[in-house]
C-alpha cells in the first residue's frame, strides 16, 4: 500500500481520492481548516452534488506538512490560477515526494505557461522528470458514481511514467502513457474553450450541423496551436485530445458546456459561476490562448471569437452565426508536411480504436 497525497478537495480531487484509496492509503487537502475538519468529520463532501462516502483509508487535513510527508505520489488538482501561488508558497515540503502528477487543466494567463511547467520553474530542485500529467474525458461526477473511465498520463521519463500508470490502473480507472507532454496538457485545457462555445451553439438552439461543424474546427485550432508549441499531432487523436474534447462539449454534466449555455440563454457571468459553483477553467483559459495564438502566429477564429463574448460583452449567437459562416482559407503551411501528419493523425485514431 502506498501513500498518496491529493492537492485539492474539490470533485476531482475528491474523485480521485476515492479512486486511489482502492489500494493505497490517501491524504486529501482541503485549503478551508473547517471544510477539512467536516469532511474527515462526516466522511463525504457536501459541496458535491453527487452522494458518496470517503473510505476510511483517506484522511482529509489542512495540513500541507501532512499530505506532503513521505508521500510516492502527489496529485495536484487546485485551479490553474491558483498553482504558482501554491508551489511558491509550499516549495520546502516537497522534499520527500517521489512523483507529482498534475491533473489540473488551464493555462498560466500572464505567462502562456502550462501547469507542469509552473510547477517545474517552482520546484528548480525537484527532478523534472519525475513532474507528469494526467488528461481524459473525466467527467468526475461520472466516475464517482463508479462509471468506467479513462486517461492519459504523460511524463519525458517512460519509467516515471509506468510507474504513476501503474498507481492509477484499476477496473474502473483505464490509463495509457505518454511522453508528449505539451500535447496532453494542451488538449486537456484547449478543449474547454471549445466546450465553452459548444454551449453558446446549444443555448441558442443553432443545430446539431452546427455543433459538429464547430468541434470539429475547434480540435483543428487546437491541433495547430499544439504543433506550434511542440506538442505531437497523434496526441490529439488521444484520450487527452478528441477523447476529452468529445465529452465536454457534448455532456450536460461539463461546467464549461454549462457555462457557455448559460450565457446563450441571457444569464449574467457571475449569476452562472454562483450556479455552477466550481471553477470555469475555460474563461481564463481563452484569454491565455488568445495570446498563444498571437505569439505563435496561429490563426484560432473559434478562440477569438470566445473571447469576444466572455472579455468584449459580444452576443453569443450572434458571434457563433458570424464564425460558422466564414469562408474557409487555405492553411499556411507545407502541403507536404501536412499530409504526412493527417496520415499518421488518421492512423492513430485506428489504432486507438483497435486498442
Amino acid at each position: 500500500m502506498l501513500n498518496i497525497g491529493i492537492i485539492g478537495s474539490g470533485a476531482w480531487g475528491t474523485t480521485l481520492s476515492i479512486l486511489l484509496s482502492e489500494r493505497n492509503k490517501v491524504t486529501m487537502w482541503c485549503r478551508n481548516e473547517y471544510q477539512a475538519r467536516k469532511v474527515q468529520k462526516n466522511r463525504h463532501n457536501d459541496k458535491l452534488s453527487v452522494k458518496h462516502n470517503l473510505p476510511h483509508n483517506i484522511n482529509v487535513t489542512s495540513d500541507i506538512d501532512e499530505v506532503t510527508k513521505n508521500k510516492n505520489l502527489i496529485v495536484v488538482t487546485l485551479p490553474a490560477n491558483t498553482i504558482r501561488e501554491f508551489f511558491k508558497n509550499n516549495k520546502l515540503f516537497f522534499s520527500d515526494t517521489k512523483y507529482i502528477l498534475s491533473a489540473s487543466k488551464g493555462i498560466e494567463i500572464n505567462t502562456g505557461k502550462r501547469i507542469s511547467e509552473i510547477i517545474i520553474s517552482e520546484l528548480p530542485e525537484f527532478d523534472s522528470k519525475n513532474i507528469g500529467v494526467m488528461s481524459g474525458p473525466n467527467l468526475a461526477y461520472e466516475i464517482l458514481k463508479g462509471k468506467v473511465a479513462t486517461a492519459t498520463i504523460a511524463f519525458s521519463d517512460e519509467s516515471s511514467c509506468k510507474s504513476v500508470q501503474d498507481i492509477f490502473n484499476s477496473k474502473k480507472f483505464r490509463t495509457y502513457t505518454s511522453n508528449d507532454i505539451i500535447g496532453v496538457e494542451l488538449g486537456g485545457s484547449l478543449k474547454n474553450i471549445i466546450a465553452i462555445g459548444a454551449g453558446f451553439i446549444d443555448g441558442a438552439g443553432l443545430g446539431d450541423n452546427s455543433k459538429s461543424a464547430f468541434v470539429t474546427r475547434g480540435l483543428h485550432e487546437i491541433m495547430f496551436l499544439g504543433l506550434a508549441m511542440g506538442a505531437r499531432i497523434e496526441t490529439f487523436a488521444g484520450l487527452s485530445g478528441m477523447g476529452d474534447l468529445m465529452a465536454t462539449c457534448y455532456s450536460k454534466l461539463s461546467r464549461n458546456y454549462s457555462f457557455g449555455y448559460g450565457l446563450a440563454k441571457g444569464k449574467k457571468t457571475n449569476s452562472i459561476m454562483n450556479e455552477i459553483s466550481q471553477t470555469i477553467e475555460g474563461y481564463p483559459t481563452t484569454l491565455a490562448a488568445y495570446t498563444l495564438s498571437e505569439k505563435y502566429n496561429i490563426e484560432m477564429p473559434i478562440v477569438k471569437a470566445t473571447k469576444s463574448v466572455l472579455y468584449d460583452k459580444q452576443e453569443p449567437k450572434l458571434v457563433i452565426n458570424d464564425l460558422l459562416s466564414r469562408t474557409l482559407q487555405e492553411e499556411k503551411i507545407n502541403k507536404s508536411s501536412w499530409e504526412m501528419k493527417i496520415n499518421r493523425f488518421i492512423k492513430s485514431i485506428s489504432d486507438n480504436f483497435k486498442n
